[in-house]
């Protein structure tokens, strides 16, 4: 079964505007499999595959007369020095759609890019499922907790592959394939340990050098695994604010997995039960809630222009989003009545940051259909 990705309109219209699209994304959230069916017309080649790369590599100019138009390179940071030469031939033949290039490396490639296709390549970001596309399915779980575990990883809906299944598998394949790549990591144990660490810290506001300390390692290590975990999109840092509603003094962001299926697993949770007493649900809840709010930002082919505030009285609100120079604050609570309490602290700001009601939400976990109040609306993770 094939699920409609909501990146598909954007995905579309730069197509017709610029003569590359780069569409970065962790592995297995969907990049092959989307442009392959978006795009029968095109080729699609792969430089996983060792003949492939290897004429890439020692015979670039070949390759390109070959693979001249309409072609999708898969996983291009393999061969970084064949951007070189697609430029030059993009620039003589100047025509929009010409390649589809993919990579599971943002780090890597956007270094890459930057020097060899400025100016040339758009760029959006894919991730597993949205609730959206989920819900268009009518492959949306049907409790929260469900929801927390499973994640949102395609083959787990595509092939029906259960959560414990699959991310045992996922988390070696990572580690033997992305971080090798990345970094070169000789303790692989030290990094899965460094790993299970960071999910036990989802929504937290990040402190390197506790982490570091906990996982035996230097303060420069964890930020160097750190940055191979946001470059292979398994991690996403939110960022404090950057304008003042007062005084602003965190400084520190606050780390989000992209996917709670993956956190769950490495927590050690192996059920949809354990979800419900488990002393982290209210954080897998809010790691769930900004990995959408993240999601819907790029699918729409928007930076991820998303923040969190706290000032100096502890007051902090846990989504600040600006949109079109309008600012939008969300509060995440996993409970799942509707009260007004939950917009204390929208309240407490919403003069000095200049909030209408219209732009504030609460986003809970409750089952009722979307509700509005004075202060703002109530949002059902169901509907965001």
């Amino acid at each position: 079964m094939l699920i409609e990705r909501t990146i598909n309109t954007k995905l579309f219209q730069l197509l017709k505007s610029f003569p590359v699209v780069t569409l970065t994304g962790c592995r297995q959230c969907g990049k092959s499999t989307l442009l392959k069916h978006l795009l029968p017309d095109y080729t699609y080649i792969s430089l996983e595959d060792l003949d492939l790369r290897q004429i890439a590599k020692e015979d670039p100019r070949h390759f390109i007369s070959i693979y001249s138009q309409k072609v999708i390179i898969d996983e291009i940071q393999q061969v970084p020095e064949l951007l070189s030469y697609l430029q030059t031939h993009i620039d003589s033949v100047n025509e929009s759609g010409m390649y589809v290039l993919t990579g599971s490396h943002n780090l890597l490639l956007m270094q890459s890019i930057s020097q060899s296709l400025a100016g040339r390549t758009a760029l959006l970001s894919l991730a597993p499922f949205s609730v959206v596309e989920l819900r268009s399915a009518n492959l949306l779980p049907q409790t929260t907790n469900e929801m927390l575990f499973k994640g949102c990883f395609p083959r787990i809906y595509d092939k029906q592959i259960d959560a414990t299944d699959f991310y045992p598998s996922y988390i070696k394949t990572y580690i033997d394939r992305d971080v090798r790549i990345l970094r070169n990591i000789t303790d692989y144990s030290a990094f899965t340990r460094f790993l299970k660490l960071c999910a036990g810290r989802c929504s937290q506001i990040l402190n390197v050098t506790a982490l570091a300390e906990d996982a035996g390692i230097t303060r420069k290590t964890a930020e160097a695994w750190l940055s191979v975990l946001e470059a292979s999109y398994i991690i996403y840092m939110l960022k404090p604010y950057y304008k003042n509603f007062g005084k602003r003094i965190i400084k520190n962001p606050k780390m989000y997995f992209y996917d709670t299926g993956l956190v769950s697993s490495l927590l050690g949770i192996t059920s949809t039960e354990q979800i419900e007493t488990f002393y982290m649900r209210g954080a897998l809840f809010e790691n769930f809630v900004v990995s959408e709010l993240l999601k819907r930002r790029l699918f729409a082919g928007k930076s991820d222009e998303l923040y969190f505030w706290r000032d100096s009285n502890g007051v902090e609100i846990d989504v600040i989003e600006e949109d079109n120079l309008e600012i939008k604050a969300y509060e995440i609570k996993a409970s799942e009545t509707m009260n007004t309490a939950f917009f204390s602290n929208i309240k407490k700001i919403k003069e000095i940051a200049g909030l209408k009601a219209e732009n504030t939400a609460v986003i809970y976990s409750g089952k009722s259909l979307p509700a509005t109040s004075e202060n703002g609306a109530y949002i059902c993770w169901r509907e965001i």
